[in-house]
């Protein structure tokens, strides 16, 4: 671009620095001959190569550098008197004969700093003198870089306590009037080059059009927006000349808090409000901030935070905000002992008035601004008062207040503050239980959008997870079933079809996981907080459910083992007996039954029958064994369901030990009833068999039927042989003879148990019956089956072998 080749900074650059190292050339030609008037002709020289006013900062700062660096050789000239033969006083004065400004202040601040080494004059005079011949410098960059230049080379040299310029005088006062006074010429300096710099760049710009009006060199030329962007980038490159200032004023010894508070801040603060700058104000605070001591900042908490409003509207004062915050806040981790300092200056009391008043004098502030201001207060009250939850409640109280005007909160930073803002006391107190008792903690989560509502629930769910928290009342449950709710139902027409699957299963197993953390000792506060879950949970719809009922399930059948282990009548004036708990059970199942999932209804039936059969209550469990059998008739239409759930139920059935006669009967009739109608042979033989179990319990005397075991075995063999015909018919062999070897197994078994009917020649004869079966189609005979029977036999065979009792029994059979 053409405007590229008339504004060529790169050559300029190289033209100064060649300058520079020309004349330096000389002056240490100068030097080395001892020449004190060609070496402070030379160097004014050199100098007046700063005069420019066509490099940008950056480019000026590398031209300053090599000025500097030779500037430094000049003073250590200036230091030995015998080396030029003249005094530091006449040197003072001859070098303020040169013909340009600022080469004579670069000289004059370089002997000036030699003068108040020698101590021939009080320090505070040369300073002041120094820093106000520095006002005859007017240009922003120039004169920037020249009080730069003064304030480097006198740092090491101002009166400081115990420093060696300190005494008679000289004072840490006038230390700090130097600095100040400097720090705010070179802050007028700066702000003034936006206004300068901006009026020489649009002057450029009509120069050019007026002599360049081709259209084709129009494109080459910015426009104000751009021209302002770039000097606003070029004003923040010289930003640390002027915090340098502030840096020298906080480590000056002298200035101990008293001086701090009474005249260091209000004059820092004076300067940085008449400013009217955003840029300075918003760096100058950030500055003072960073550089003064935490403590220094907490004994002047009202001054400084009195500043604020004070401040240009367009100035980011939450983060300057934020950040004293977090200073203090870090302040208060690092000891104990500094606690009851920050409760004598009511620090969060003046924190949280000034961040409502900077809030509402900006209304136009954006909502994750100030939600992040919430955020920094909320750290800094949990670290320095952990004990006051009224705090953190009133923190969150402000929260809810700002975020009224909306229903949901849609910025995804402002998302981002509000779950760092919710997190905040989990992280703190490692328990959910304090932040149960924060009454807006769930109106915050009630500003979050659904999916980041399930993020923050999952978080709360981990957090008690990995504390091991105990949640132990109805009425913290229910709070934190209101926080959860993302989770266990559908928010806002969500349709669970929107759903990631993997995500969903995640969320309801830690939701799952959660119901068993919830336990009370009390059975009556227990059975309330079962009632609470069920409350909640009910909602969840058909995909929640069969993740949700099951752990409710099984929290109300622990309180009732828990009544059942107490001693004396536990159906007395206690409301939260067994059979409660078992109606209870009943209606939450059933809602199960109904979605539908009926395996998993059934499965939980039977687990409260058999509670029931612990408990003795033999018309409960009879009413469980019922509705199992309902689901099996009318839900259960899978093949393959249907034979898990009939062995279910007949293992469930052989533990009962509650039921009279005739109830056992009815039910082992359904059960054998239903076993001979499932749908494949093999299904219908092994069930049968199955069913053998229900007439001989070892530790029940009056279930031990014989006939009725030996019934079920035949009627086993019976549809085994009738699945071999059939297999004969279709494939064209006999078909494996697995069945009949596991029957010979339940044969083995009911002999060992001393069932009279089974009887060693029924087992003889079973076992030639396999092997004739297994010789007739030894083609097709299957190394499982093959295998299978050959273990039988040698079990039989070790058992003759076995001698005494069972040796007698096993040896009139032939293997």
């Amino acid at each position: 671009m053409i405007l590229d080749g008339i504004v060529d900074e790169d050559k300029w650059l190289a033209e100064s620095i060649a300058g520079i190292q020309r004349h330096a050339f000389y002056m240490h030609r100068a030097l080395d001959a001892n020449n004190l008037r060609d070496a402070l002709k030379y160097s004014a020289q050199m100098l007046s190569e700063l005069r420019t006013s066509r490099l940008s900062p950056h480019k000026y700062y590398e031209l300053y550098m090599r000025a500097f660096d030779e500037l430094r050789k000049l003073e250590m000239f200036f230091k030995d008197e015998s080396r030029h033969g003249v005094s530091i006083i006449d040197l003072y004065e001859l070098v303020q004969h040169a013909g340009n400004i600022l080469p004579r202040l670069y000289l004059l601040c370089t002997v000036g700093s030699v003068y108040i080494k020698s101590k021939e004059a009080p320090a505070k005079d040369v300073l002041k003198d120094l820093v106000e011949m520095c006002r005859a410098v007017q240009h922003p960059i120039r004169g920037l870089f020249l009080r730069s230049y003064l304030s480097q080379v006198s740092r090491d040299k101002l009166p400081d306590l115990g420093s060696e310029y300190e005494g008679g005088s000289d004072t840490v006062t006038d230390a700090v009037d130097f600095v100040i006074q400097n720090f705010t010429e070179m802050n007028k300096l700066w702000v003034r080059m936006q206004y300068q710099v901006c009026s020489m760049s649009m002057k450029f710009i009509c120069s050019f059009i007026l002599t360049y009006t081709a259209p084709e060199y129009l494109h080459a030329i910015e426009g104000p927006g751009r021209a302002r962007e770039k000097h606003e980038k070029e004003r923040s490159e010289l930003r640390d000349l002027v915090g340098k200032n502030l840096h020298v004023l906080s480590q000056i010894e002298g200035v101990e808090l008293q001086m701090y508070k009474d005249t260091v801040l209000p004059r820092v603060l004076e300067q940085v409000i008449n400013c009217k700058d955003e840029l300075a104000q918003y760096y100058l605070m950030d500055c003072l901030i960073q550089v003064f001591p935490d403590e220094y900042h907490l004994q002047t908490l009202e001054t400084l935070l009195g500043a604020c409003p004070q401040l240009q509207p367009t100035v980011d004062v939450k983060t300057v905000l934020s950040q004293l915050m977090d200073r203090l806040s870090n302040y208060a981790a690092s000891s104990t002992d500094v606690l009851p300092e920050f409760l004598q200056v009511e620090a969060f009391a003046k924190l949280s008035s000034a961040i409502g008043r900077v809030i509402e004098a900006q209304a136009d502030m954006p909502i994750v601004g100030a939600i992040s201001l919430y955020v920094s207060l909320l750290t800094f009250t949990l670290r320095v008062h952990p004990d006051r939850l009224d705090y953190v409640d009133q923190v969150l109280g402000a929260c809810v207040r700002k975020l009224s005007g909306s229903t949901k909160v849609a910025d995804k930073r402002a998302i981002k503050q509000v779950v760092a803002l919710l997190s905040a006391p989990l992280e703190k107190y490692n328990d959910i239980v304090t932040a149960l008792t924060l009454s807006n903690y769930p109106r915050v989560m009630d500003h979050l959008d659904d999916g980041t509502n399930k993020v923050m629930a999952m978080v709360i769910i981990q957090s008690i997870m990995k504390n091991d928290s105990c949640i132990s009342t109805a009425d913290k449950v229910e709070v934190l079933f209101e926080l959860i709710k993302g989770l266990i139902q559908d928010l806002d027409g969500t349709s669970d079809d929107e759903l990631d699957e993997e995500d969903f299963h995640d969320e309801q197993n830690s939701v799952a996981r959660l119901i068993h953390m919830l336990y009370n000792d009390d059975p009556e506060e227990m059975f309330k907080i079962i009632c609470t879950v069920k409350k909640h949970i009910m909602n969840g719809g058909s995909k929640r459910l069969p993740f949700t009922v099951p752990p409710l399930v099984f929290s109300a059948l622990g309180l009732i083992r828990q009544l059942q282990g107490q001693e004396g009548d536990v159906f007395g004036d206690v409301p939260a007996t067994p059979k409660t708990i078992f109606q209870f059970l009943n209606q939450t199942i059933e809602a199960l039954s109904s979605i539908p999932s009926p395996e998993l209804a059934l499965r939980l039936y039977l687990h409260c029958a058999e509670a029931a059969n612990d408990c003795d209550l033999e018309p409960v469990a009879y009413e469980f064994f019922t509705q199992a059998f309902v689901l099996y008739e009318e839900e259960i239409a899978d093949s393959k369901a249907q034979v898990t759930a009939i062995h279910l139920i007949i293992g469930a059935l052989q533990r009962m030990n509650v039921f009279g006669t005739e109830n056992r009967d009815t039910l082992t009739h359904k059960a054998t009833g239903y076993s001979a109608k499932l749908l494949k042979k093999p299904d219908q033989c092994r069930a049968v068999y199955a069913c053998s179990h229900l007439f001989w319990v070892d530790d029940q005397d009056v279930v031990k039927d014989g006939e009725r075991v030996l019934l079920c075995l035949k009627r086993a063999l019976r549809i085994a042989n009738a699945a071999q015909q059939m297999a004969s018919v279709t494939r064209g062999n006999s078909g494996p003879v697995t069945l009949f070897v596991e029957i010979l197994n339940k044969y083995l078994y009911f002999f060992e148990k001393g069932n009279p009917q089974i009887t060693s020649a029924a087992i003889q004869g079973l076992v030639e019956l396999i092997t004739n079966e297994l010789q007739s189609d030894s083609s097709n005979v299957k190394p499982t089956s093959d295998a299978f029977f050959t273990s039988t036999l040698r079990y039989i065979q070790f058992q003759k072998q076995k001698g005494g009792a069972m040796g007698e029994k096993y040896a009139s059979i032939k293997v």
